[in-house]
C-alpha cells in the first residue's frame, strides 16, 4: 500500500491518541502530528518540518481541529486556502464543536468534510473514496 503521509493537527493528547488509533486501524500510520496551529503552518510551509530538512510537508491530507493554541483551525485554514502551494490539500476538520458559525465557515474555505469527535477511520476512509482523493484501503 502506499504510504501516503497524513498531518493531523490536534492539541488533546487523548484525542490525538484516539485519532492515529483509527488511522492506524485503517492502515494509515504515516502521520505527523502538530500540536498547535503554529506547527502546522510551519511544517507545512517549511519552517519547522521534523526530519525533512527544512522542506514542507506535502501530506495527502491534513485532518484540521479548531480548538487549537496559537493559531486557531480556521485561521490555519485560511492561512492555507490563500496559499498557492497549500491551496488544494484536502481538509477533514475534525471538532468537537457543532457551532453553526463554524461549520459554514469550514465550508465557505472548502473541508472535505467537518467531522464531530471522536474520529472514526472508516468514516475518513469513506469520504476520501468518495472523493477519489486517495487509494486507502482497510487491511
Amino acid at each position: 500500500m502506499d504510504k501516503k503521509l497524513i498531518l493531523l493537527v490536534e492539541d488533546n493528547p487523548d484525542d490525538e491518541f484516539l485519532a492515529l488509533r483509527a488511522l492506524r486501524r485503517q492502515g494509515m500510520d504515516n502521520v505527523v502530528v502538530a500540536r498547535d496551529g503554529e506547527e502546522a503552518l510551519a511544517y507545512l510551509f517549511g519552517t519547522g518540518s521534523p526530519g525533512n530538512g527544512g522542506a514542507p510537508l506535502e501530506p495527502a491530507f491534513i485532518l484540521l481541529d479548531l480548538k487549537l493554541p496559537k493559531i486557531n483551525g480556521i485561521e490555519v485554514l485560511r492561512v492555507l486556502r490563500n496559499d498557492e502551494r497549500t491551496g488544494r490539500i484536502p481538509v477533514i476538520v475534525i471538532s468537537s464543536s457543532r457551532e453553526e458559525c463554524d461549520l459554514s465557515r469550514c465550508h465557505e474555505l472548502g473541508v472535505l468534510s467537518y467531522l464531530t469527535k471522536p474520529v472514526d477511520g472508516g468514516e475518513i476512509v469513506d469520504i476520501l473514496e468518495k472523493a477519489r482523493l486517495l487509494n486507502y484501503s482497510a487491511p
